[in-house]
């Protein structure tokens, strides 16, 4: 499953340790550029949830993109080549899935969204705008316009936090009214990654773990981060890219980010504003085995 929809701490632990696992055994994502290149490649991938993203990018690097056998051949048209090595991705509400690479697959041509790497969908409007603020109430988050001056974008108050699962919290979203409609956007996604990454503190309603408290400037670069991998997903060029570039240095590490918490986060973002996509599988039957691929 995806590590936002963990149901409790095993499942988290298990997926943590499962990427920490790879990114040892990999050597992977050491330096600024490194992680630059990462954050570029979980933007493209947007059929994906940004954590197993990750996981495909550890796998094979390069990779363009990816679907599942049943999507491939329902939705595209197109079957596995013979002898296709197939790619694992953490499977909803079961242990692992299997997906392949578009270079193992043959039939119909692919759609434009497929064959571009870098396919925009389009600048955000305001109709657009307004459908993630109404989208993000049922987080108990309620979003503002406020009317200030260019240097500022906006802020995340915490209301009330929630400590039960049915509790629905109370967080205060301000966001500048006079700036441009995607600068607005992207100031509501980076809000919204100080709230998921575990900034404002943890939240039972909202599946918010608690964190170990960050250097302020550590926050903000994993909430610009997430800000980066949202909106480039959503095909929005943002502020996030020329921050990034300050710490994207070919001498900077990138040990003090949990990447981990940053895909689910990022994840979670997505899934909060209504915009997360996804993969198709087949319906899975009930105690239906593992694929036969995975048996010994």
């Amino acid at each position: 499953m995806s590590p936002d929809e963990s149901t409790g701490a095993a499942p988290e632990q298990a997926d943590r340790s499962l990427l920490a696992d790879l990114l040892e055994r990999s050597r992977l994502y050491r330096t600024g550029k490194d992680y630059r290149d990462l954050l570029d490649f979980v933007t493209r991938l947007r059929n994906f949830a940004p954590f197993n993203a990750l996981l495909l990018q550890i796998q094979k690097p390069g990779l363009a993109y990816a679907a599942s056998e049943y999507d491939w051949r329902t939705r595209f048209n197109r079957t596995i080549k013979p002898h296709a090595r197939p790619l694992l991705i953490l499977w909803p509400f079961g242990p692992v899935a299997l997906v392949y690479d578009v270079q193992d697959t043959e039939g119909d041509p692919l759609p434009e969204d497929v064959t571009q790497t870098f396919h925009a969908t389009g600048p955000m409007d305001e109709d657009a705008l307004d459908t993630a603020i109404k989208a993000v109430r049922k987080c108990g988050v309620y979003v503002t316009a406020v009317d200030l001056g260019d240097q500022w974008a906006g802020e995340i108050k915490i209301g009330r936090r929630s400590t039960d699962k049915k509790e629905r919290p109370d967080y205060r979203v301000a966001i500048n009214q006079n700036h441009e409609v995607n600068v607005r956007f992207v100031t509501l996604v980076h809000e919204l990654g100080h709230l998921f990454l575990g900034h404002c503190g943890p939240d039972k309603y909202l599946r918010i773990e608690q964190r170990p408290r960050l250097k302020p400037n550590i926050e903000e670069l994993e909430a610009e981060s997430l800000a980066y991998l949202v909106c480039k997903r959503r095909g929005i060029a943002s502020k996030s890219e020329s921050y990034l570039a300050e710490f994207v240095k070919p001498d900077t590490t990138i040990d003090s980010l949990d990447l981990y918490q940053l895909t689910k986060a990022a994840g979670q973002v997505e899934a909060a504003l209504n915009i997360a996509a996804h993969t198709l599988f087949e319906p899975r039957k009930k105690d239906a085995s593992p694929p036969s691929e995975l048996k010994g």
